[in-house]
């Protein structure tokens, strides 16, 4: 299975965790700011990683290089998400990115996968929640970086 995991990251946490993902799956992880559409489209699994800021905007990365993925034929292709986030400092906009690029890429025509667990979070609201689950992989380095590790894992089982 060829799996690629495009990201966004500043501070290097979503790059981190991209990385291990990516290792995990013997994938290729590639910055957002290099990604080509072929990047996009030429894998079995797309994964997508953003971090959220604030209150609740994809990161700086993503926002500038939308029209890549906007760009990539997604039609019935499986892409999973994951995104970082505070669900103390921003409550209100736990892990949004992943929410915003959900609504990016089911309007492509991709087959969404790893919807996870609401359970073991605290948060107030998430545009990432729907049906009672998060959209993709929720990762909150701040606050429950232990719990890091053994959700990965939990998740890449499901999606592989």
């Amino acid at each position: 299975m060829i799996v690629t995991v495009i990201f966004g990251s500043d501070g290097g946490a979503t790059k981190g965790v991209a990385s291990k993902i990516s290792k995990k799956c013997q994938g290729r992880s590639v910055d957002i700011k290099a990604a080509t559409k072929a990047d996009f489209e030429n894998s079995d699994l797309l994964i997508l990683g953003s971090p959220t800021y604030g209150d609740g905007t994809l990161q700086t990365d993503w926002e500038e290089n939308i029209d890549k993925l906007r760009s990539a034929n997604l039609k019935g292709r499986k892409v999973a998400l994951f995104g970082t986030g505070d669900q103390e400092s921003y409550p209100t906009s736990f892990v949004d990115a992943i929410g915003i690029l959900y609504d990016e890429v089911t309007d492509l025509g991709a087959v969404v996968v790893g919807f996870t667990d609401t359970a073991g979070y605290d948060y107030v609201g998430s545009t990432a929640e729907r049906d009672g689950q998060f959209v993709g992989l929720a990762l909150d380095l701040d606050t429950q970086s232990g719990l890091t590790d053994k959700r990965v894992t939990a998740w890449l089982s499901k999606l592989l």
